[in-house]
């Protein structure tokens, strides 16, 4: 009897895990690179950038303070790389899933990029209609979606039952995937950094500010107190602190720009830049504190602002009986609510501020132009792209910290600053030089102590006041200073008699108090 023999019917097999994970990597990185080019020349949020604003909406209030604690300045970059490797992680996974099953793949890729649609769509940070913004999220998600399906088809293998040897890939199709989503990824990553440089950018170079009708006086001789390492006393704009939710720097060219003040007045008025420019412009050195700044914090700086008086303006307008509140927007729809009556003192001296220490304002701090109000906290005065002013009632809005549990009023706190020495640091004993900055907005600054370990307070030297509005330097040398780990701590009083407070309080809801110590080492 004779045995008859039946091909085994062809199966599949699959490549090795990483081959999937790869294509995933490839889909995602191609796809995001041509959508951030495209965004770029658009002038809109890149998909990652729309992602990560969402976050920053959504999460909770100690989450942000957590990162800005955590990271400072650098949490942006870190909420982008943590964005980033989110969607790495998940497209490596759903390449890999690919491999046995290319169906669910696909819908993982789809559903991460009608994410970024979504986010696009909803991103407040855009200054272009919904329609261009989510252009860069479409096209990311068509490009991923497209090279993803064609990695995956060369990486199909098949075999027949019993043979030990698979049939190769399509090696020839595989390599000319990758090398499409490698063409991908330098389209987009070049068009992202050589055509970056925007309007904005562009327009600021070409603004020549004119000389303020009234002047800030000469720094006071003595204001910079001589102790090495403390800190400047006017801070450089390119070390100022830099505290918002912008992602993307919201991109306002001057010659484009409108600020328009509204709400309960009798005079509307939009008023273009070269119309700021043309009023009568101040200058006044003021400190900034953002009230994200704990306790020693470096979210401090003090800078000479040129702008318009915000309390002309708003008389111009006529404010109508029974408003109590400004709610300012910036480009990026940033609304921030400052009490009234801190616009229209004319003694506080509230700008529309178009200049930083003698130059345009950073695009970073808010070009072309911004709110500076001394004595208010960062978050209900300081409203960077400025393009909005409505006057109104507390009672008729909420603002974007306010919803989160900030107060609607933040004067800034009495405070005291260690800049010298550093936490640990060795000094030598013949030359145990101490210095800070403390500062009492609108008040100004009287008294500064400082105790080392559990002795007395000791009064130090004051630099020279240059006005209530700015921080005022402090120094004092230990003389008999003892070898071995020491603490120095500092306290500061105001013009009125008021000592700092040592109860330590958070940075919610209206801005910390406390102390500031160091321990340092004496040899």
């Amino acid at each position: 009897m004779s045995e008859t023999t039946t091909a085994a019917p062809a199966t599949r097999a699959t490549a090795p895990w990483w081959t999937g994970a790869l294509s995933g990597l490839l889909a995602a990185v191609a796809g995001v690179a041509l959508g951030s080019g495209v965004a770029t020349l658009l002038g809109v949020p890149t998909p990652i950038e729309s992602v990560g604003n969402r976050v920053i909406d959504l999460v909770p209030r100690p989450l942000k303070e957590f990162a800005i604690e955590q990271f400072g300045t650098n949490d942006k970059p870190v909420l982008i790389g943590s964005v980033a490797a989110t969607l790495l992680v998940a497209a490596a996974v759903a390449g890999w899933l690919g491999l046995r099953r290319p169906r669910l793949a696909l819908g993982i890729t789809a559903l991460l990029g009608l994410a970024a649609v979504v986010t696009a769509a909803l991103d407040r940070t855009s200054t272009a209609n919904v329609v261009v913004t989510v252009i860069p999220s479409l096209v990311t998600l068509a490009v991923s979606l497209l090279l993803l399906v064609r990695l995956l088809k060369a990486l199909e293998l098949s075999r027949k039952v019993g043979d030990e040897t698979p049939a190769g890939f399509d090696r020839r199709a595989f390599l000319q995937a990758v090398l499409i989503a490698s063409a991908a990824m330098a389209i987009g990553g070049g068009v992202t950094r050589f055509l970056g440089s925007s309007a904005a950018k562009d327009s600021r170079a070409d603004v020549m500010l004119p000389q303020p009708a009234t002047p800030a006086p000469a720094v006071p001789a003595g204001a910079q107190a001589d102790v090495k390492g403390i800190s400047p006393y006017i801070t450089p704009n390119r070390d100022f602190y830099r505290i918002d939710t912008a992602l993307r720097v919201p991109q306002v060219p001057a010659d484009t720009f409108n600020l328009r003040i509204h709400g309960m007045v009798e005079n509307e008025l939009n008023l273009s830049f070269e119309d700021l420019l043309k009023e009568r412009l101040v200058e006044s050195r003021i400190t900034l504190t953002c009230v994200s700044n704990e306790v020693g914090g470096p979210y401090v700086g003090n800078a000479a602002w040129l702008g318009v008086p915000v309390a002309e303006l708003l008389a111009r307008a006529g404010v109508k009986d029974g408003a109590d509140a400004v709610k300012t927007t910036s480009a990026d729809d940033m609304t921030i609510g400052t009490p009234l009556e801190a616009l229209t003192d004319t003694e506080r001296g509230a700008l529309i501020a178009v200049g930083m220490n003698g130059e345009p304002l950073p695009l970073e701090h808010g070009f072309p132009v911004r709110m500076v109000v001394p004595g208010l906290y960062g978050y209900v005065s300081a409203t960077k792209w400025l393009v909005d002013i409505e006057v109104t009632k507390f009672s008729d809005f909420k603002a974007y910290w306010t919803t989160r549990g900030y107060d609607a009023e933040a004067p800034i706190k009495l405070s005291s600053r260690i800049d010298v020495p550093k936490a640990f640091e060795a000094l030598p004993r013949d030359n145990v030089r101490i210095g800070g900055v403390a500062w009492a907005q609108s008040v100004g600054i009287e008294r500064v102590e400082v105790k080392i370990d559990d002795g007395d307070w000791q009064d130090v030297d004051l630099a020279a006041q240059d006005n209530v509005n700015t921080w005022r330097q402090w120094s004092w040398t230990w003389e008999d200073a003892t070898e071995g780990t020491h603490q120095v701590t500092v306290r500061a009083t105001d013009a009125d008699g008021t000592t700092q407070t040592s109860d330590r309080v958070p940075i919610a809801p209206d801005g910390s108090t406390g102390w500031h110590n160091v321990r340092f080492r004496v040899e």
